[in-house]
Order: C-alpha cells, then structure tokens, then sequence
C-alpha cells in the first residue's frame, strides 16, 4: 500500500512570554490551508500533534500543555496603519479542533520579532539601532497590539538581562501595548462588563452561587473569590491539576460564566470554546514560595492571581488575562480591584504560581461605559528553532 510523502513547510518555533508556539507566513503555507477552513485546522493539528489520548503530543511540536500547544499565522497587514497580521490557534491537546476565539498574549510578545525578521515590516520603518514599532492587527479579536522590539545593528535584539517569572532564562525586553483592550468587535463594539454589572451573582448548579466579575478586556474571562472557592489564592500547579474535582468544578464554572457573559447560548457549546473565557480566582496578598523555589512576600504584590487556560492551572499567566486582571484592577468595586485594597490605581503587580507580574492600565468613565485605551506589559520572545516542519501530504 502507497502511503503519501512527508511534505516540509517553512516555521519557525519561538517564545514568546511564557508561552511557545510555531509560528508561518500565510504565504508559505500549503494553498488549501492558506484560508480559513477544514484543511487549515487539520494541518495545524498534525503539526502539533493532535489530537492526542496520551496527552503528550509526542509524534509532533505542541509540549502537552495549554502554554505549548499554540500556533500563529502572520501576513503583511491588509489594513491602513498596521504592519501585520497576526491569527492564533490555540490547538486542543486531545481533541480534533483548532479554537480561534482569542489572542495569545504571551505569543503577542513574539509577533513583531518575527514579522520584521520575516520581511513582513517595511524595512523603512526598522531603525539601524533602537526601537521598531510594530503595528499588529489581533484578526482574532479585531484589536490593535503596538509591540516595541529592540533592534541592534538592523537585527532583532533576542538577548538581554530582562527577567520574567516563569522563564527561566533573561532575554530582551518586548514592551507590549494592548490599545482598546475592551473593544470585543472589529470597530470597538461589545461591552467591558457584558451583565453591565461591576459583580454579579453566578449561579452554578451543583456547584454553589458565587460572587463573579466577568470582563472583557483582553479576553474574556471569569473572576471570582478564592476563599469562595475554598482555595487561598498561594496555590501551585499541582493543587489544581492532580485533582479532578477540582478541575471539573472549573470547567462548570466556566461553562456557566461563558453562558451569562453571552459568549454561547448552549451549555454543551462550551466544549467547543475553550480557549475563552477564562477562569481566575483572586486573593489579598500573602506569603508564598513561587513554582521555582522563589520566596513571594505579601509587600511585593498587591494581589494574588491563579487562572486556568484550556482546563487546567496555567503555570504563570496568560498574557491576556493579565490584561484583563490590570484593567480590572483600575476600575473601583470589581473582586480584582477590591482583592488589591479597593483604591483607586493606574498598575498593579500581581502574585501569581511562577512569581509575579506588573501590567498597567487606566480606566474612565464615557457615557457610563468604562473605557480603556490601553494595557501596557513587557515581555519577551526568542527564537528557538526555525527551518522547516513536516507532515503526511494526506494530513489535511
């Protein structure tokens, strides 16, 4: 029996945050995956991996876990005043769907690296020596990401001595603007609170009824309480992960919280989405040691954060989240805010599993409406590997 040759397609592997994925230019792409559909989905699967049963992802790229089962898809920008546009997949470990429905924050942070070492930026818009400003269009969610990438000789700069918690090694500094984090729809449409309360009551059959903020800024996502979830808001991985009650109450609260935000109007679609929303329990501040042996005080945060992606505790943050924690964090009277001592505030530093994070924001009022122009984050990104993946030629 004729089986099909491998065939190979140009990517590149990269960190971006505390995240990696492999990232292509839709032009090196194989035609029928060049667009949205069937054939692109099933291509991204296979080169990840997935879906898996042994939820290893062993005969491809992803690292069987939330932060390492992604895939990014640049092309030069098709819209006035942007350079690139930027597509995530979030690629489902142990089952066959790819979910398009929100960004990678973390990835974000490796966007402008690649498309200026990609061709994808007019070279006349990197300097010698500096800082290239690099105008992303977020296709997922129709938002703006001004990324700020150092640039050394006419080269990406990749190394340096700035550190985040969760990666083990330092490397350059990637200054991330988040512009209209809010803006759920290409124009500015949708809502920061779509309940159009600050807290809600979520009721959750079977589970209890919870005091939750649900926001839109970053990605849609679900805060609640720690103590009324039992937890103390100073837990690792390992609490969360190896306990599949645990894991399953997430996922209901999720699901319902998806359900009163809007986001679906079945249940059972869920399933389907679980990229978003996310679901993140909130704490005052207290001593913790950090996933690497790191001593967290109380003094150095001003709240303490643990969120799941793709049902399980992620190991750091999610970039995106961490824009939704800042922007919540701004605004009087929501849990995140009233978790950082209820006063009002333009940044707040967070404690979360690998250390801590610093994301800032500013929140006004317009008509009613809170309104956020922009969050602002560093991070950083590196490539680790570029050349060329491979597949069945009958894959997709």
């Amino acid at each position: 029996m004729a089986h099909a040759p491998q065939i190979k397609i140009p990517a590149t592997y990269m960190r971006g945050g505390t995240s990696k994925g492999v990232f292509f230019s839709l032009t090196d792409l194989p035609e029928s995956a060049q667009v949205p559909g069937a054939a692109r989905d099933a291509l991204l699967l296979r080169v990840i991996g997935s879906p898996d049963p042994y939820d290893k992802q062993i005969d491809g790229m992803g690292g069987a876990t939330s932060s390492t089962s992604k895939t990014v898809i640049l092309a030069k920008s098709t819209r006035a005043d942007h350079d690139v546009d930027y597509l995530f997949g979030q690629v489902s470990i142990d089952k066959p769907f790819v979910d398009w429905s929100g960004n990678c924050g973390n990835l974000s942070a490796a966007v402008g690296s690649f498309a200026i070492s990609a061709g994808l930026v007019d070279p006349a818009r990197v300097p010698h020596d500096g800082v290239a400003v690099v105008r992303v269009w977020q296709a997922n969610i129709g938002k703006t990401i001004i990324a700020h990438v150092p640039i050394t000789k006419g080269a990406v700069q990749e190394t340096g001595d700035f550190e985040l918690d969760g990666v083990t090694f330092p490397a350059a500094e990637v200054q991330l603007e988040f512009m209209d984090p809010a803006a759920e729809e290409e124009g500015g449409g949708g809502s920061m609170f779509p309940t159009g309360n600050l807290v809600d009551d979520l009721e959750v059959p079977g589970v209890g009824t919870f005091k939750a903020t649900l926001i839109n800024a970053g990605i849609p996502t679900i805060f609640i309480n720690a103590q009324d979830l039992g937890y103390t808001g100073t837990e690792l991985q390992g609490a969360i992960n190896s306990d599949p009650k645990a894991l399953a109450m997430f996922e209901t609260v999720r699901a319902y919280g998806a359900l009163r935000m809007g986001l679906i109007k079945h249940l059972d679609e869920a399933a389907q989405r679980q990229h978003t929303p996310k679901v993140a329990f909130v704490a005052k501040p207290a001593d913790y040691v950090a996933s690497s042996g790191k001593a967290i005080k109380a003094g150095d945060v001003d709240l303490l954060v643990r969120a799941l992606s793709m049902g399980k505790l992620h190991h750091a943050m999610m970039g995106t989240a961490a824009v939704a924690i800042g922007t919540a964090a701004a605004i009087s009277g929501t849990l995140v805010n009233l978790a950082a001592g209820g006063v009002e505030r333009n940044a707040v530093r967070f404690g979360h599993p690998s250390g801590t994070l610093r994301v800032g924001a500013e929140a006004t009022q317009v008509n009613g409406e809170w309104v956020v122009k922009k969050a602002i984050m560093s991070r950083s990104a590196r490539v680790l590997m570029e050349g060329f993946v491979r597949v069945p030629g009958d894959a997709f």
